[in-house]
């Protein structure tokens, strides 16, 4: 894609003006780098769309591939001159969560994509002891309602079968409401009192959820609810 223009905003629309690969980029800012974990964050990209659109970043300059040691297949991270669009991936999705937010719809709520967003916000220096199990049940959801996360160090793991282990805090709710608290909509305490949240778990934990499960990066604060 060209535009025969030497404006630099047409310029880096050249580069990073193609569909997917803005959201390519947030997935890579946002700790993504395995192909698997990305085509998760990016669910209706096809696996050949995706693997063309890292080797157009990679040729550019804005992502590096690496081999991944003793397996097959490889990571990518971002160089540089990626991580410097962090404050305009940033600056968009406030501007998204200002004006764009009314053009959602029921499908826009996906629970692999919110549970993926989940993992990457929790806290890890906020939670008690060595380990922490929490378990989410969603209410609206047919296939895989149930999903783990455990927390063991600084390794999160993202389960869909029980791990066989004790649970330290319970949510039970839908994708929505979830999905609305992490996009700052709404709060823990405030979907508790309406009903339509149910954390149940050790008083340390449940009591500050905000803490140890924090926001979207790209929630402005003058917008955000707070408890």
């Amino acid at each position: 894609m060209e535009y025969g223009q030497f404006c630099p905003i047409a310029k880096a629309t050249e580069l990073i003006g193609e569909k997917w690969t803005l959201l390519i980029i947030r997935e890579l800012l946002m700790g993504g780098s395995r192909f698997n974990e990305l085509h998760r964050g990016l669910s209706l990209i096809s696996p050949t769309l995706l693997s063309k659109r890292l080797d157009w970043l990679v040729d550019h300059g804005l992502v590096m591939k690496k081999k991944i040691a003793g397996y097959r297949g490889h990571e990518y991270f971002p160089t540089e001159c990626c991580r410097e669009l962090q404050p305009i991936i940033l600056a968009l999705g406030g501007w998204g969560m200002r004006w764009a937010r009314s053009n959602l719809t029921d499908k826009d709520y996906d629970v692999e994509m919110l549970m993926l967003y989940l993992k990457r916000s929790i806290v890890t220096e906020k939670l008690v002891g060595n380990e922490t199990v929490v378990r989410f049940k969603f209410t609206d959801v047919e296939t895989y309602p149930d999903w783990w996360l455990v927390v063991a160090g600084g390794e999160i793991d993202l389960c869909v079968k029980d791990p066989g282990k004790d649970v330290d805090v319970y949510f039970t709710c839908g994708v929505k409401t979830l999905a609305d608290i992490w996009m700052g909509e709404n709060t823990y305490r405030q979907a508790m009192r309406d009903g339509g949240l149910s954390v149940v778990g050790h008083s340390a934990l449940t009591q500050n959820v905000g803490a140890w499960m924090r926001n979207a990066i790209f929630v402005d604060p003058a917008f955000a609810k707070v408890e």
